[in-house]
């Protein structure tokens, strides 16, 4: 197991905030159920718009993704707008890829400035007021002790003849494949309340973290992947964060440079909120 991740280094500004989500799965488990989703989604980063820095998207936010040279996969326009909007008002993007999306290749960084990453990254976000936190963020398929198929398959998957193997098909073709194959994903097959937390022995990243905060200390571990939001102590410092998911919740992370808090967005609310925040 790894301890060592790339390091960068965040200045929080007055008032600001980096928000966290991840597990949008859109284009499942329907495409009218996930152009619903994709509404709620765009009303929820208008929401955090006034006072959002970075907004960090965590993984598994489409249910398959994959660039050909000249193509990528049609819809989802409404998120890519609104996205567009936030990266030309200069918000910072980072998008990590999941087990769903891991086929993502430049398109984002190059319409949008994200960055993008394939493993976790060690953030160390510092104040105007000198408080400085470290963030270890990744979506989490593949950590952690056990799920060894996977671990097997995410090799071949990422593999790079895998890769060109599959741009050798007709995108209609391989977008078909991919969508039969997403049907009987987890996450297209679940129902609210279906994810149960399993006891801190039994749950995986959890266990990750602890390994992790052993030999190298952060304050908070932010994924996603489990589906189910997650707010345990790993240490004295230090808590794990999971994001859950945005099929049967809306949930999401707000940081604001000294303390997070894992939300759920429920949109009168939220809006209210909103509003008393940019009034104050």
């Amino acid at each position: 197991m790894t301890t060592t991740f790339p390091t960068e280094r965040i200045d929080l500004k007055p008032g600001k905030r980096a928000y966290f989500s991840s597990d949008f799965h859109l284009g499942a488990p329907s495409p009218e159920a996930s152009q619903v989703r994709e509404r709620t989604i765009v009303r929820w980063l208008e929401s955090i718009r006034p006072d959002a820095q970075i907004i960090f998207l965590v993984g598994d936010i489409f249910d398959f993704w994959f660039e050909y040279k000249h193509a990528v996969p049609k819809g989802f326009i409404r998120l890519l707008g609104k996205l567009a909007e936030l990266a030309d008002e200069g918000i910072e993007l980072v998008f990590f890829t999941g087990n769903h999306d891991m086929w993502m290749a430049d398109y984002f960084a190059t319409e949008l400035g994200a960055a993008i990453h394939r493993a976790p990254v060690r953030y160390l976000f510092r104040t105007a007021q000198g408080t400085q936190r470290t963030l270890l963020v990744g979506h989490g398929d593949g950590l952690g002790p056990g799920d060894h198929v996977y671990k097997g398959l995410k090799k071949v998957f990422e593999n790079s003849l895998a890769r060109w193997t599959f741009r050798q098909l007709h995108p209609d073709v391989g977008l078909r494949i991919a969508t039969t194959w997403s049907k009987r994903s987890r996450i297209s097959n679940s129902k609210k309340g279906e994810e149960t937390f399993k006891g801190e022995a039994q749950e995986w990243l959890f266990l990750y973290c602890r390994e992790v905060e052993a030999v190298s200390p952060h304050d908070f571990y932010v994924f996603g992947h489990r589906h189910l939001p997650l707010d345990l102590r790993v240490s004295e410092t230090s808590r794990y964060i999971n994001l859950g998911e945005w099929v049967n919740q809306q949930t999401y992370a707000e940081f604001d440079g000294e303390k997070m808090e894992l939300l759920v967005y429920e949109e009168d609310r939220a809006q209210k909120l909103r509003r008393t925040k940019t009034q104050s």
